[in-house]
């Protein structure tokens, strides 16, 4: 009997849906036991904080690969609606409350005023909550979020008071999975889908694109997504 031929790609890919399935009902319940935790004053709640932004993090690992996957067999879906960044925003930090409560983070908010832009909200989320779970954890204390318009254009910032983003990062371009060196895949990774769903934003020609730097208003790292 000829053995059947499997498609790795689609198996991982069922598998990766299936982990972040179960990944969401843990954050869950790690976020109702916490509540109860901090209710009754239990040192334990500092430990929960780290399980749950490790949790967190893996989900964000496994909504990355599935949407790196969809975007090769072009099933990306874009569901492009007019969102109001400040809600927007105010989500990415509550969804990381537990961990900025327990660090005792200070984050800041400089946004226009009723400002809203044309975006797929589950891609650009995900994507801004990558970044912003990469400065909490390498700012010392504070994050600063801002969004604006530029020359007709939505510039979202996730600036903080870190070291910065080292040299190579600069200077590097990953413009393909293959580029992603593997002593930095994680951050690589990371950036590579940043870049994707910004460049699947696009307007009369004009495509998203991401930017890295240093200094800044917290004189520490910037990362800022630019759509169209």
């Amino acid at each position: 009997m000829e053995r059947p031929v499997i498609d790795f790609s689609t198996v991982l890919a069922s598998s990766a849906h299936d982990m972040k399935n179960g990944l969401c009902l843990l954050i869950q319940l790690i976020e109702q036991l916490s509540s109860k935790m901090r209710l009754n004053n239990m040192d334990e709640a500092e430990e929960l904080a780290q399980i749950h932004y490790e949790a967190s993090r893996l989900n964000t690992n496994l909504l990355q690969m599935l949407a790196m996957y969809r975007a090769e067999k072009n099933v990306l879906p874009l569901n492009v609606d007019d969102y109001y960044l400040d809600e927007t925003l105010d989500d990415l930090v509550a969804n990381n409350s537990l961990y900025i409560e327990n660090k005792k983070l200070s984050i800041n908010f400089d946004v226009e005023d009723e400002l809203s832009w044309y975006f797929d909200q589950d891609l650009v989320s995900n994507l801004l909550n990558d970044i912003f779970v990469n400065a909490m954890r390498y700012c010392k204390s504070s994050i600063l979020i801002s969004a604006k318009t530029v020359n007709d254009q939505l510039h979202v910032s996730i600036a903080d008071d870190g070291n910065g983003y080292p040299e190579h990062m600069l200077q590097s371009s990953i413009t393909t999975p293959q580029d992603i060196e593997l002593n930095i895949s994680r951050t690589g990774l990371g950036l590579y889908f940043a870049q994707l769903i910004a460049a699947t934003h696009e307007q009369d020609g004009t495509c998203g694109y991401i930017k890295l730097e240093n200094g800044g208003p917290l004189n520490g790292s910037v990362f800022t997504l630019v759509l169209p």
